[in-house]
Protein backbone atom coordinates (compact mmCIF):
# COMPACT_ATOMS: atom_id res chain seq x y z
CA UNK A 1 0.00 0.00 0.00
CA UNK A 2 1.19 3.53 -0.70
CA UNK A 3 2.25 5.14 2.58
CA UNK A 4 0.48 8.29 3.63
CA UNK A 5 2.28 11.16 5.37
CA UNK A 6 3.04 10.46 9.04
CA UNK A 7 0.18 12.55 10.38
CA UNK A 8 -2.23 10.55 8.22
CA UNK A 9 -0.57 7.15 8.64
CA UNK A 10 -3.36 5.81 10.83
CA UNK A 11 -6.04 6.42 8.23
CA UNK A 12 -5.73 7.29 4.57
CA UNK A 13 -9.21 8.72 4.31
CA UNK A 14 -11.96 9.46 6.80
CA UNK A 15 -15.63 10.39 6.68
CA UNK A 16 -18.21 11.06 9.40
CA UNK A 17 -20.43 8.21 10.61
CA UNK A 18 -23.20 8.32 13.17
CA UNK A 19 -23.02 6.18 16.30
CA UNK A 20 -26.26 4.41 15.35
CA UNK A 21 -24.51 2.92 12.33
CA UNK A 22 -21.85 1.27 14.47
CA UNK A 23 -22.23 -2.34 15.60
CA UNK A 24 -21.61 -2.49 19.36
CA UNK A 25 -19.94 -5.92 19.49
CA UNK A 26 -17.22 -4.94 17.02
CA UNK A 27 -14.21 -7.31 17.04
CA UNK A 28 -10.86 -5.59 17.55
CA UNK A 29 -9.01 -7.66 14.93
CA UNK A 30 -9.57 -10.12 12.09
CA UNK A 31 -7.62 -11.99 9.44
CA UNK A 32 -9.64 -10.66 6.49
CA UNK A 33 -11.79 -7.54 6.35
CA UNK A 34 -14.08 -7.33 3.31
CA UNK A 35 -15.35 -3.86 2.41
CA UNK A 36 -18.60 -4.37 0.53
CA UNK A 37 -21.32 -6.94 1.15
CA UNK A 38 -22.61 -7.54 -2.36
CA UNK A 39 -22.19 -10.88 -4.16
CA UNK A 40 -18.48 -10.30 -4.84
CA UNK A 41 -17.76 -9.44 -1.21
CA UNK A 42 -19.80 -12.38 0.08
CA UNK A 43 -18.03 -14.74 -2.33
CA UNK A 44 -14.67 -13.43 -1.10
CA UNK A 45 -15.77 -13.99 2.51
CA UNK A 46 -16.95 -17.54 1.78
CA UNK A 47 -13.75 -18.49 -0.03
CA UNK A 48 -11.62 -17.02 2.79
CA UNK A 49 -13.63 -18.86 5.46
CA UNK A 50 -13.14 -22.09 3.50
CA UNK A 51 -9.41 -21.50 3.98
CA UNK A 52 -9.86 -21.04 7.73
CA UNK A 53 -9.51 -17.25 7.95
CA UNK A 54 -11.54 -15.12 10.37
CA UNK A 55 -13.60 -12.77 8.19
CA UNK A 56 -15.57 -9.56 8.76
CA UNK A 57 -17.82 -8.09 6.04
CA UNK A 58 -18.97 -4.47 6.30
CA UNK A 59 -21.45 -2.62 4.11
CA UNK A 60 -23.33 0.63 4.48
CA UNK A 61 -26.56 -0.93 3.18
CA UNK A 62 -29.06 -3.33 4.71
CA UNK A 63 -29.60 -6.68 2.94
CA UNK A 64 -30.87 -7.91 0.65
CA UNK A 65 -28.80 -5.72 -1.68
CA UNK A 66 -30.17 -5.30 -5.20
CA UNK A 67 -28.52 -4.01 -8.38
CA UNK A 68 -29.46 -3.76 -12.04
CA UNK A 69 -28.21 -6.90 -13.82
CA UNK A 70 -29.44 -9.54 -16.22
CA UNK A 71 -29.70 -12.13 -13.38
CA UNK A 72 -28.53 -15.07 -15.51
CA UNK A 73 -25.68 -17.32 -14.34
CA UNK A 74 -23.81 -19.14 -17.10
CA UNK A 75 -22.78 -22.80 -16.59
CA UNK A 76 -19.20 -21.79 -15.73
CA UNK A 77 -20.55 -19.38 -13.08
CA UNK A 78 -22.46 -22.27 -11.51
CA UNK A 79 -19.24 -24.29 -11.45
CA UNK A 80 -17.55 -21.45 -9.58
CA UNK A 81 -20.47 -21.30 -7.13
CA UNK A 82 -20.07 -25.04 -6.54
CA UNK A 83 -16.43 -24.43 -5.58
CA UNK A 84 -17.78 -22.07 -2.93
CA UNK A 85 -20.02 -24.86 -1.64
CA UNK A 86 -23.24 -23.43 -3.10
CA UNK A 87 -25.79 -25.18 -5.26
CA UNK A 88 -28.84 -23.08 -6.02
CA UNK A 89 -32.14 -24.60 -4.81
CA UNK A 90 -34.31 -25.73 -7.71
CA UNK A 91 -37.23 -23.68 -6.41
CA UNK A 92 -35.16 -20.47 -6.39
CA UNK A 93 -33.83 -20.52 -9.96
CA UNK A 94 -35.11 -21.00 -13.50
CA UNK A 95 -33.00 -22.90 -16.07
CA UNK A 96 -31.99 -21.66 -19.51
CA UNK A 97 -30.21 -24.10 -21.78
CA UNK A 98 -29.62 -22.09 -24.94
CA UNK A 99 -28.65 -18.61 -26.13
CA UNK A 100 -30.47 -16.90 -28.99
CA UNK A 101 -29.41 -13.78 -30.94
CA UNK A 102 -32.21 -11.91 -32.73
CA UNK A 103 -32.09 -8.98 -35.15
CA UNK A 104 -35.10 -7.97 -37.25
CA UNK A 105 -36.34 -11.19 -38.87
CA UNK A 106 -33.11 -13.12 -38.30
CA UNK A 107 -32.27 -15.41 -35.38
CA UNK A 108 -29.47 -17.78 -34.42
CA UNK A 109 -29.44 -20.03 -31.38
CA UNK A 110 -27.19 -22.64 -29.82
CA UNK A 111 -27.28 -24.79 -26.73
CA UNK A 112 -24.55 -24.74 -24.13
CA UNK A 113 -21.89 -27.41 -24.57
CA UNK A 114 -21.31 -30.31 -22.17
CA UNK A 115 -21.36 -27.97 -19.16
CA UNK A 116 -25.16 -28.01 -19.21
CA UNK A 117 -27.73 -25.31 -18.49
CA UNK A 118 -27.44 -21.93 -16.87
CA UNK A 119 -29.73 -20.68 -14.12
CA UNK A 120 -31.47 -17.35 -13.63
CA UNK A 121 -32.81 -15.96 -10.36
CA UNK A 122 -33.58 -12.62 -8.80
CA UNK A 123 -30.52 -10.75 -7.63
CA UNK A 124 -32.00 -10.37 -4.15
CA UNK A 125 -32.50 -14.14 -3.89
CA UNK A 126 -28.89 -14.79 -4.90
CA UNK A 127 -27.69 -12.26 -2.34
CA UNK A 128 -29.69 -13.95 0.41
CA UNK A 129 -28.36 -17.40 -0.52
CA UNK A 130 -24.76 -16.16 -0.48
CA UNK A 131 -25.28 -14.30 2.80
CA UNK A 132 -26.82 -17.30 4.54
CA UNK A 133 -23.98 -19.56 3.38
CA UNK A 134 -21.36 -17.07 4.54
CA UNK A 135 -23.12 -16.85 7.92
CA UNK A 136 -23.16 -20.64 8.30
CA UNK A 137 -19.41 -20.64 7.74
CA UNK A 138 -18.94 -18.15 10.59
CA UNK A 139 -18.56 -14.81 8.81
CA UNK A 140 -19.09 -11.70 10.97
CA UNK A 141 -21.35 -9.07 9.37
CA UNK A 142 -21.48 -5.33 9.96
CA UNK A 143 -24.51 -4.13 7.98
CA UNK A 144 -25.41 -0.43 7.82
CA UNK A 145 -21.80 0.24 8.79
CA UNK A 146 -19.72 2.55 6.63
CA UNK A 147 -15.98 1.96 6.30
CA UNK A 148 -14.39 5.39 6.55
CA UNK A 149 -10.72 4.61 6.00
CA UNK A 150 -8.03 1.98 5.57
CA UNK A 151 -4.35 1.70 6.48
CA UNK A 152 -1.65 -0.92 6.51
CA UNK A 153 -2.81 -1.89 10.01
CA UNK A 154 -6.52 -2.24 9.35
CA UNK A 155 -9.87 -0.56 8.75
CA UNK A 156 -11.48 2.49 10.32
CA UNK A 157 -15.21 2.72 10.97
CA UNK A 158 -15.92 6.18 12.33
CA UNK A 159 -14.19 6.39 15.71
CA UNK A 160 -13.54 2.63 15.85
CA UNK A 161 -10.64 0.69 14.35
CA UNK A 162 -10.32 -3.00 13.42
CA UNK A 163 -6.90 -4.47 12.83
CA UNK A 164 -6.77 -6.67 9.73
CA UNK A 165 -4.08 -8.74 8.11
CA UNK A 166 -5.78 -8.49 4.70
CA UNK A 167 -8.25 -5.93 3.33
CA UNK A 168 -10.46 -6.82 0.36
CA UNK A 169 -12.15 -4.05 -1.59
CA UNK A 170 -15.47 -5.36 -2.95
CA UNK A 171 -17.20 -1.99 -2.93
CA UNK A 172 -18.18 -1.70 -6.58
CA UNK A 173 -17.13 0.17 -9.69
CA UNK A 174 -16.66 3.45 -7.80
CA UNK A 175 -14.56 1.73 -5.12
CA UNK A 176 -13.26 3.95 -2.33
CA UNK A 177 -10.88 1.21 -1.28
CA UNK A 178 -9.32 1.30 -4.74
CA UNK A 179 -8.92 5.08 -4.48
CA UNK A 180 -7.60 5.01 -0.91
CA UNK A 181 -4.99 2.39 -1.87
CA UNK A 182 -3.84 4.38 -4.92
CA UNK A 183 -4.97 1.87 -7.57
CA UNK A 184 -7.24 4.04 -9.73
CA UNK A 185 -4.82 4.19 -12.66
CA UNK A 186 -6.13 2.61 -15.85
CA UNK A 187 -7.40 3.39 -19.36
CA UNK A 188 -10.45 5.61 -19.54
CA UNK A 189 -13.38 3.33 -20.42
CA UNK A 190 -16.27 3.99 -22.75
CA UNK A 191 -19.22 3.11 -20.56
CA UNK A 192 -22.78 2.24 -21.50
CA UNK A 193 -26.05 2.75 -19.66
CA UNK A 194 -28.08 -0.28 -18.63
CA UNK A 195 -31.59 -0.58 -17.17
CA UNK A 196 -33.52 -3.56 -15.80
CA UNK A 197 -37.14 -4.37 -14.96
CA UNK A 198 -39.19 -7.52 -14.28
CA UNK A 199 -42.43 -8.44 -16.05
CA UNK A 200 -45.11 -10.89 -14.97
CA UNK A 201 -45.49 -13.05 -18.05
CA UNK A 202 -45.23 -16.75 -18.84
CA UNK A 203 -41.74 -17.40 -20.27
CA UNK A 204 -41.95 -18.00 -24.01
CA UNK A 205 -38.62 -19.84 -24.31
CA UNK A 206 -35.92 -21.68 -22.38
CA UNK A 207 -33.31 -19.44 -24.05
CA UNK A 208 -31.40 -16.46 -22.81
CA UNK A 209 -32.25 -14.01 -25.59
CA UNK A 210 -30.24 -11.07 -26.91
CA UNK A 211 -32.14 -8.65 -29.15
CA UNK A 212 -29.97 -6.45 -31.38
CA UNK A 213 -31.28 -3.01 -32.32
CA UNK A 214 -29.84 -0.08 -34.19
CA UNK A 215 -28.74 1.74 -31.03
CA UNK A 216 -29.27 -0.71 -28.14
CA UNK A 217 -29.45 -4.34 -27.07
CA UNK A 218 -32.23 -5.96 -25.10
CA UNK A 219 -31.83 -9.04 -22.92
CA UNK A 220 -34.61 -11.34 -21.75
CA UNK A 221 -34.20 -14.17 -19.24
CA UNK A 222 -36.92 -16.01 -17.34
CA UNK A 223 -36.25 -15.92 -13.59
CA UNK A 224 -39.30 -17.95 -12.55
CA UNK A 225 -42.33 -19.70 -14.00
CA UNK A 226 -44.16 -16.37 -14.28
CA UNK A 227 -41.51 -13.64 -14.40
CA UNK A 228 -39.04 -12.50 -17.04
CA UNK A 229 -36.12 -10.19 -16.37
CA UNK A 230 -35.63 -7.66 -19.17
CA UNK A 231 -32.57 -5.44 -19.47
CA UNK A 232 -31.50 -2.83 -22.01
CA UNK A 233 -28.06 -1.34 -22.68
CA UNK A 234 -26.94 1.52 -24.92
CA UNK A 235 -24.53 4.44 -25.17
CA UNK A 236 -27.46 6.88 -24.90
CA UNK A 237 -27.70 8.17 -21.33
CA UNK A 238 -31.25 9.41 -21.98
CA UNK A 239 -32.59 6.10 -23.33
CA UNK A 240 -34.84 4.25 -20.88
CA UNK A 241 -36.44 0.82 -21.06
CA UNK A 242 -39.83 1.84 -22.39
CA UNK A 243 -38.35 3.91 -25.20
CA UNK A 244 -35.68 1.34 -25.97
CA UNK A 245 -38.24 -1.45 -26.32
CA UNK A 246 -39.87 0.50 -29.14
CA UNK A 247 -36.66 -0.07 -31.11
CA UNK A 248 -36.87 -3.82 -30.39
CA UNK A 249 -40.32 -4.77 -31.75
CA UNK A 250 -39.78 -8.52 -31.31
CA UNK A 251 -39.15 -8.18 -27.58
CA UNK A 252 -41.77 -5.46 -27.18
CA UNK A 253 -44.43 -7.73 -28.68
CA UNK A 254 -43.60 -10.46 -26.15
CA UNK A 255 -44.19 -8.03 -23.28
CA UNK A 256 -47.33 -6.35 -24.58
CA UNK A 257 -49.91 -6.20 -21.79
CA UNK A 258 -47.55 -7.75 -19.21
CA UNK A 259 -47.61 -6.38 -15.66
CA UNK A 260 -44.40 -4.77 -14.40
CA UNK A 261 -43.45 -6.22 -11.02
CA UNK A 262 -40.30 -4.24 -10.19
CA UNK A 263 -39.10 -0.69 -10.52
CA UNK A 264 -36.67 0.23 -13.26
CA UNK A 265 -33.06 0.12 -12.00
CA UNK A 266 -30.08 1.57 -13.81
CA UNK A 267 -26.33 1.02 -13.78
CA UNK A 268 -23.22 1.77 -15.81
CA UNK A 269 -21.57 -1.04 -17.71
CA UNK A 270 -18.51 -1.48 -19.93
CA UNK A 271 -15.02 -2.92 -20.16
CA UNK A 272 -12.77 -1.32 -17.55
CA UNK A 273 -9.29 -2.40 -16.48
CA UNK A 274 -6.80 -1.13 -13.89
CA UNK A 275 -3.03 -1.29 -13.93
CA UNK A 276 -3.01 -3.19 -10.65
CA UNK A 277 -5.57 -4.78 -8.37
CA UNK A 278 -3.48 -5.31 -5.24
CA UNK A 279 -1.05 -3.26 -3.19
CA UNK A 280 0.46 -4.19 0.15
CA UNK A 281 -2.25 -5.99 2.10
CA UNK A 282 -5.13 -4.68 -0.04
CA UNK A 283 -6.75 -6.62 -2.92
CA UNK A 284 -9.73 -5.78 -5.12
CA UNK A 285 -12.46 -8.09 -6.35
CA UNK A 286 -15.58 -7.86 -8.51
CA UNK A 287 -16.43 -4.51 -10.11
CA UNK A 288 -13.91 -2.77 -7.84
CA UNK A 289 -11.15 -4.65 -9.68
CA UNK A 290 -12.44 -3.96 -13.20
CA UNK A 291 -15.50 -4.79 -15.25
CA UNK A 292 -16.60 -6.50 -18.45
CA UNK A 293 -19.60 -5.22 -20.36
CA UNK A 294 -22.93 -6.67 -19.30
CA UNK A 295 -23.40 -8.03 -22.81
CA UNK A 296 -21.29 -11.04 -21.77
CA UNK A 297 -23.45 -12.00 -18.78
CA UNK A 298 -20.16 -12.85 -17.06
CA UNK A 299 -19.94 -10.30 -14.25
CA UNK A 300 -21.19 -12.55 -11.44
CA UNK A 301 -19.34 -15.65 -12.55
CA UNK A 302 -16.16 -13.66 -12.89
CA UNK A 303 -16.44 -12.41 -9.30
CA UNK A 304 -16.98 -15.95 -8.02
CA UNK A 305 -13.87 -17.22 -9.85
CA UNK A 306 -11.86 -14.26 -8.56
CA UNK A 307 -12.92 -15.10 -5.00
CA UNK A 308 -11.57 -18.64 -5.29
CA UNK A 309 -8.29 -17.39 -6.77
CA UNK A 310 -7.91 -14.65 -4.15
CA UNK A 311 -8.49 -17.01 -1.23
CA UNK A 312 -5.80 -19.32 -2.58
CA UNK A 313 -3.33 -16.40 -2.69
CA UNK A 314 -4.28 -15.37 0.86
CA UNK A 315 -3.64 -18.95 1.97
CA UNK A 316 -0.12 -18.79 0.56
CA UNK A 317 0.38 -15.28 1.94
CA UNK A 318 1.31 -13.79 -1.43
CA UNK A 319 -1.01 -11.39 -3.25
CA UNK A 320 1.29 -10.82 -6.22
CA UNK A 321 0.06 -14.07 -7.79
CA UNK A 322 -3.48 -12.73 -7.64
CA UNK A 323 -2.58 -10.03 -10.17
CA UNK A 324 -1.64 -12.56 -12.87
CA UNK A 325 -4.53 -14.90 -12.06
CA UNK A 326 -6.98 -11.99 -12.13
CA UNK A 327 -5.67 -10.94 -15.54
CA UNK A 328 -6.07 -14.49 -16.84
CA UNK A 329 -9.66 -14.71 -15.57
CA UNK A 330 -10.57 -11.36 -17.14
CA UNK A 331 -9.05 -12.11 -20.54
CA UNK A 332 -11.75 -14.31 -22.11
CA UNK A 333 -14.84 -12.31 -21.03
CA UNK A 334 -13.07 -9.02 -21.85
CA UNK A 335 -12.35 -10.13 -25.41
CA UNK A 336 -15.79 -11.66 -25.81
CA UNK A 337 -17.30 -8.31 -24.82
CA UNK A 338 -15.16 -6.49 -27.37
CA UNK A 339 -16.08 -9.00 -30.05
CA UNK A 340 -19.82 -8.75 -29.43
CA UNK A 341 -19.74 -4.97 -29.12
CA UNK A 342 -18.38 -4.69 -32.67
CA UNK A 343 -22.03 -5.24 -33.63
CA UNK A 344 -23.24 -2.37 -31.44
CA UNK A 345 -24.87 0.34 -33.55
CA UNK A 346 -24.01 -1.40 -36.82
CA UNK A 347 -27.29 -2.71 -38.22
CA UNK A 348 -25.82 -3.96 -41.48
CA UNK A 349 -23.09 -5.88 -39.65
CA UNK A 350 -25.67 -7.35 -37.28
CA UNK A 351 -27.68 -8.63 -40.23
CA UNK A 352 -24.67 -10.09 -41.99
CA UNK A 353 -23.40 -11.75 -38.80
CA UNK A 354 -26.71 -13.43 -38.07
CA UNK A 355 -26.93 -14.55 -41.69
CA UNK A 356 -23.54 -16.25 -41.24
CA UNK A 357 -24.63 -17.83 -37.96
CA UNK A 358 -27.74 -19.20 -39.70
CA UNK A 359 -25.70 -20.49 -42.64
CA UNK A 360 -22.96 -21.93 -40.41
CA UNK A 361 -24.71 -22.93 -37.14
CA UNK A 362 -21.59 -24.78 -35.99
CA UNK A 363 -19.77 -21.42 -35.83
CA UNK A 364 -22.38 -20.02 -33.45
CA UNK A 365 -22.26 -23.22 -31.35
CA UNK A 366 -18.48 -22.87 -31.01
CA UNK A 367 -18.91 -19.16 -30.27
CA UNK A 368 -21.19 -20.06 -27.34
CA UNK A 369 -18.79 -22.80 -26.19
CA UNK A 370 -15.92 -20.33 -26.23
CA UNK A 371 -18.06 -17.83 -24.33
CA UNK A 372 -18.53 -20.21 -21.38
CA UNK A 373 -14.91 -21.41 -21.41
CA UNK A 374 -15.55 -24.83 -22.95
CA UNK A 375 -13.17 -24.14 -25.87
CA UNK A 376 -9.67 -22.60 -25.88
CA UNK A 377 -9.27 -19.02 -27.19
CA UNK A 378 -7.25 -20.34 -30.15
CA UNK A 379 -10.55 -21.40 -31.73
CA UNK A 380 -11.31 -17.69 -32.18
CA UNK A 381 -8.80 -17.60 -35.03
CA UNK A 382 -10.35 -20.53 -36.93
CA UNK A 383 -13.93 -19.45 -36.39
CA UNK A 384 -12.99 -15.83 -37.01
CA UNK A 385 -11.79 -16.76 -40.49
CA UNK A 386 -15.03 -18.63 -41.20
CA UNK A 387 -17.09 -15.73 -39.89
CA UNK A 388 -15.01 -13.20 -41.82
CA UNK A 389 -15.40 -15.11 -45.09
CA UNK A 390 -19.09 -15.48 -44.42
CA UNK A 391 -19.47 -11.74 -43.89
CA UNK A 392 -17.76 -11.08 -47.23
CA UNK A 393 -20.00 -13.50 -49.10
CA UNK A 394 -23.31 -13.05 -47.24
Amino acid sequence: MVKAPKKKQEHIHEQRMTASEMTLALPSATDVFVVGGGPAGLAAAIAARQRGFDVIVADGMQPPIDKACGEGLMPDALEALAQLGIRLPSGEAHPFCRIRFLSSSLAADAEFPFRGCGLALRRTSLHRILMEHAARLGTTFLWRTAVTGISQEGVRLGQRFVRARWIIGADGANSRVRRWAGMNAGPRPRLRYAFRRHYRVTPWTDHMEVYWGAHCQGYATAVSADQVCVALASHDSALRLETGLEALPGLSARLRGAETVSTERGALTGNRRFARIWRGNVALIGDASGTVDAITGEGMGLAFRQAVALAKCLHWGELSNYQSEHRRLMLRPWWMARLMLTLDGRSALQQRTLQVFQKHPEVFRRFVALHVGALPPTRVVRDGLTLGWGLLTA
